[in-house]
């Protein structure tokens, strides 16, 4: 596959893009997800997360925001804490799911008053115990397409149309440009949306929610670089334009590999659930569950993939493993051995 023809797009958008001149190679946008934390001492640890995170200098960080306010106040919490105490960018997750549309805008201007510019569109899912095929939980606000356009209109309402003058015409003026939110992002999902009919409606619903007002999508789990590659591919012979960032997790036990699976529908590719299942020793598994994220890594970026996005289930240390097998190192580090070779 050749070079996606977004990636330039979202490398011109989305920061850290250093090179190290000798042995490293091109750094690409990286981004991590989040989810808030459930108890105080969960709290104390995703800070040190946070600021681990913080120094591969993401392009942002996003943070899951739970359903029908089961989580949405620790949501605000961390994103918070990221605009206050790091340079990171803050994702803010919104879901159709237990939102009106007035719940939904309410929470647009609540983020947006806050300094949170970055947000992911999601249709989510159905409560626990719900009926997997039914629209439990959802409202007025049925789409992911729809929160979209809610999105920009909310931000289109707190910033009225303002007058510039025209340069060389005296007393003339023009209607200035509005301040759009930074990053509209909402999902993709390279092996099919279990609710789809097929792999030519999740292009569909992708373009729609392009022509709605998405400019960044980050796709769900997938375990084959040719899920990806070929979704992509797919996508942009269907008039998609937007980026389309990989979603990788580093899985490192074989309980979260199933429990993965349960969650998503993606079966576990079974190389890396046998080396998980029959390796006893839980260094040697984390071993194994960085290797496999990287290879998967590597080959998506060889492919065109614009970036990476890094699920971290709420720890630092194996997708800063990913990135350091990858030999994608940290501006500070870049800049350390930069300083030490010119001594």
């Amino acid at each position: 596959m050749t070079d996606d023809p977004a990636a330039s797009a979202i490398r011109s958008s989305m920061t850290g893009s250093d090179v190290d001149g000798t042995d490293c190679r091109p750094r690409p946008p990286i981004s991590f997800e989040l989810f808030p934390p459930r108890t105080d001492a969960a709290a104390l640890a995703l800070g040190r997360t946070i600021d681990r995170l913080a120094e591969v200098c993401p392009a942002f960080i996003s943070v899951t925001f739970g359903a029908g306010g089961s989580s949405r106040d620790r949501s605000l919490t961390v994103l918070r804490y990221m605009l206050e105490h790091t340079d990171v960018q803050p994702m803010a997750h919104l879901t159709c799911v237990g939102s009106s549309h007035a719940e939904a805008n309410r929470l647009v201007r609540e983020f947006l008053d806050a300094g949170i510019t970055s947000f992911l569109a999601l249709r989510g899912d159905p409560p626990s115990g719900a009926d997997a095929d039914a629209d439990a939980g959802i409202r007025d606000l049925g789409s992911a397409a729809e929160l979209v356009q809610l999105i920009h209109r909310v931000q289109e309402e707190r910033e009225p149309f303002g007058q510039s003058g025209i340069p060389g015409m005296p007393g003339a003026t023009r209607i200035r440009e509005r301040p759009r939110p930074e990053r509209v992002a909402v999902a993709a999902f390279p092996t099919g949306h279990p609710r789809s009919r097929g792999l030519s409606q999740d292009v569909d619903n992708l373009l729609a929610k392009e022509i709605a007002g998405a400019n960044l999508a980050i796709t769900q789990l997938f375990w084959h670089a040719d899920d990806y590659l070929a979704f992509v591919e797919r996508a942009r012979a269907g008039g998609v334009t937007i980026p389309i960032l990989p979603g990788i997790m580093p899985v490192t036990t074989p309980a979260r590999l199933a429990r993965l699976e349960e969650l998503t529908g993606v079966p576990a590719p079974s190389e890396l659930a046998i080396s998980l299942e029959i390796e006893p020793d839980a260094d040697a598994q984390f071993d194994l569950g960085v290797e496999y994220a990287a290879r998967l890594a590597d080959e998506v970026l060889a492919g065109g993939a614009p970036g990476l996005h890094l699920y971290t289930f709420n720890r630092h240390e194996a997708v800063l493993a990913v990135l350091d097998r990858l030999g994608i190192r940290t501006p500070a580090q870049l800049t350390t051995e930069r300083n030490t070779r010119q001594r």
